[in-house]
C-alpha cells in the first residue's frame, strides 16, 4: 500500500469514527426513542465502518473532538435533522474519493453502498416535530417578508420620520402577525387537524413577529430613512438566505429556486411600495 492510499484510508477512518461518536452522543441526547434507536443503529453502522478501514491501516485513530462538538451543537440549536444532514452532505463530497480506492480495495464498495442507502433510508425515518410545521413557519415569514417590507418601503417615501415608520410599521406588523395565527388556525382546524391548529398557528405569529422585529430595527437605530429602508432590504434577503438554507438542507428543497422565488417576491412587492409612496406623497402633497 502507498503513502499517500494510506493517508486516505485513514482520513476515512478518522471521519468514520468522529461520525461514530457524534451519532452516538446524538443517540443519547434525544428524548424521542424511536429517533434515539435509529441514530445508535447508523452510529453502529460507521463503527463497523471504521474497523473495516482499521483492517488495512493497522492503525488506531481518535475521532475529530472539534468537528463532534461542533455538529452535536449544531443539532441543538437548529434541530437534530439539519444537523445530521449538513453533516452528511460534507460526508458526500468526502466520497467523491472513493473512486480510487474500488479500484484497490473493491471490498470497500459494501461500505459505499451503506453510506448511500441504508444510512440515508435511516435518516429518513427521523421524526422531529419543527418540521413538521415548516409550512407554517414559512407562511408567517413569507407573509411578514413580503407585506412588511413592502408597507415599509411605502411608508419611508410618504413618512420620511424614521420613528413614525417604525411605529406605523411596528402596529401593522403586529396586528398582521396575530391575523395571520388566527387565519393559519381556522384553517388547520378546518382541514380536520384540531390538535395541530394551536401549533400551527403559535408557529406562523412567532415567526411573522420575529420577521417583524427584525425589519423593523433600523428605522429604531439609524436617523437616515432612505438608510434605514436600505438596511431593512439587506435584513430580508439575508433571513430568506439563512431560512431556505436551513430548509434546503433539513427538507432536501432546491435553495437556489425557493431563494430566487422569495428573494424577487419581496424586492419586487418593496419597489412597487416604494413607488406607490411616492405617487400618494406627490399626489396628496402630505408633509410631515
Amino acid at each position: 500500500m502507498t503513502g499517500s492510499m494510506k493517508r486516505r484510508l485513514l482520513d476515512f477512518q478518522r471521519s468514520e469514527i468522529t461520525e461514530h461518536r457524534i451519532y452516538s452522543r446524538l443517540s443519547r441526547m434525544i428524548r424521542n426513542p424511536e429517533n434515539s434507536r435509529l441514530l445508535l443503529q447508523i452510529a453502529d453502522d460507521e463503527l463497523r465502518h471504521y474497523h473495516f478501514w482499521k483492517d488495512y491501516t493497522g492503525t488506531e485513530v481518535k475521532p475529530d473532538r472539534a468537528k463532534v462538538l461542533g455538529y452535536v451543537l449544531i443539532s441543538r440549536i437548529f434541530g437534530l435533522t439539519f444537523g445530521i444532514k449538513l453533516m452528511e452532505r460534507g460526508e458526500e463530497l468526502a466520497q467523491v474519493s472513493y473512486g480510487k480506492i474500488l479500484d484497490a480495495i473493491p471490498e470497500a464498495e459494501s461500505v459505499l453502498t451503506d453510506e448511500d442507502t441504508h444510512e440515508h433510508e435511516l435518516i429518513a425515518l427521523l421524526h422531529e416535530e419543527r418540521l413538521s410545521y415548516v409550512g407554517s413557519i414559512v407562511l408567517g415569514l413569507n407573509d411578514a417578508l413580503v407585506e412588511l417590507t413592502g408597507a415599509l418601503a411605502g411608508l419611508t417615501f410618504a413618512l420620511q420620520n424614521t420613528r413614525l415608520i417604525a411605529l406605523a410599521g411596528l402596529i401593522t406588523g403586529i396586528a398582521a402577525s396575530f391575523s395571520m395565527a388566527a387565519s393559519e388556525y381556522l384553517s388547520t382546524k378546518s382541514e380536520g387537524e384540531g390538535e395541530r391548529a394551536i401549533k400551527s398557528a403559535v408557529y406562523t405569529g412567532i415567526a411573522y413577529i420575529v420577521t417583524v422585529i427584525l425589519l423593523i430595527a433600523p428605522y429604531l437605530i439609524i436617523t437616515n430613512y432612505m438608510v434605514c429602508l436600505g438596511a431593512t432590504i439587506v435584513i430580508a434577503l439575508l433571513i430568506i438566505l439563512i431560512f431556505n438554507f436551513y430548509v434546503s438542507v433539513a427538507k432536501d428543497y432546491s435553495f437556489k429556486k425557493r431563494f430566487t422565488e422569495m428573494a424577487l417576491l419581496s424586492l419586487g412587492v418593496a419597489a412597487l411600495s416604494f413607488g406607490i409612496g411616492w405617487v400618494v406623497r406627490i399626489t396628496l402633497g402630505v408633509e410631515v
